[in-house]
Formats: C-alpha cells, structure tokens, sequence
C-alpha cells in the first residue's frame, strides 16, 4: 500500500494494524527488570495480609505501593 492510500485510509478511521509490522515494537519504559529486594520477615508477613485482604498477588501490592509513593512525592 502507498503512503498516500495509508494516510487516506488513516484518516478515514480505518484499522489499518494488520498492514503493520509491530514484531519489533515495545512500550518504552515499561520494560521489565528483575530486582532482588530483603524485607524483614515482619514486613512479609504483613505484606502477605495486605494482598490477601485485596486479593492480589504480593509483587502487585509491592509495586502498587512504590509507584503510589513515587506519584505522590512527584506532585
């Protein structure tokens, strides 16, 4: 297809995504990247209450938590 009729197409409104090659696209900063953190076992425990109680998996509640902090010291 010639860039005049994806633009067209476009703005027509179209989804044109299966005219795309997105087998090398990614989100940016939104790549992973494993860390190893030590929490003392009295903060496992209550961490492991937390997601219980809002039925979510540990590593959810932990980054739940850091980004809200990092949201709030930012504003």
């Amino acid at each position: 297809m010639k860039a005049k009729e994806f633009d067209r197409r476009f703005e027509a409104g179209e989804d044109l995504t299966g005219h795309l090659d997105l087998s090398g696209t990614r989100r940016l900063n939104l790549e992973q990247r494993r860390v190893n953190v030590d929490f003392p076992i009295w903060m496992i425990q209550s961490l492991d209450k937390e997601a219980e109680r809002l039925g979510i998996p540990r590593q959810s509640l932990i980054k739940m938590l850091v980004a809200e902090h990092i949201k709030n010291t930012r504003a």
